[in-house]
């Protein structure tokens, strides 16, 4: 049996503070998303995109937490065609505070409904 090596941390030993790492963890998890969480961000990102752009947003298409708050990814018509599949969208980057408010945005694509992404 080997011995242990005194320089090597021990998984499950306390770290500075008395607590383990998985607890400090949700500590900071839970932190980071103290004010708005996930659901309530999404909104926010679309009901604030709304009234900026004067359009309805499509759907969100993806949101994350950030150190700040949340980053969205926001999909918008932005001239509707007939038949659909010609429809102009935008891709809108949001960035909120983590109070849900938004900080900023910026349009990163513009595309047809009809298109489909295609790896390289």
């Amino acid at each position: 049996m080997a011995t242990a090596d005194p320089d090597r941390p021990r998984r499950g030993t306390s770290r500075s503070g008395g607590e383990t790492r998985s607890a400090a963890r949700r500590k900071s998890a839970s932190g980071r998303s103290k004010g708005v969480d996930a659901g309530s961000a999404m909104r926010s990102a679309a009901e604030q995109l709304t009234g900026l752009l004067g359009r309805r947003p499509e759907s969100v298409s993806s949101l994350k937490p950030t150190d700040d708050g949340w980053e969205a990814q926001v999909e918008v018509v932005e001239l509707e065609r007939i038949p659909d599949t010609t429809s102009v969208l935008a891709s809108y980057k949001v960035a909120l505070d983590g109070e849900g408010a938004l900080i900023s945005f910026e349009r990163t694509r513009r595309y047809t409904r009809g298109m489909i992404d295609r790896p390289f």
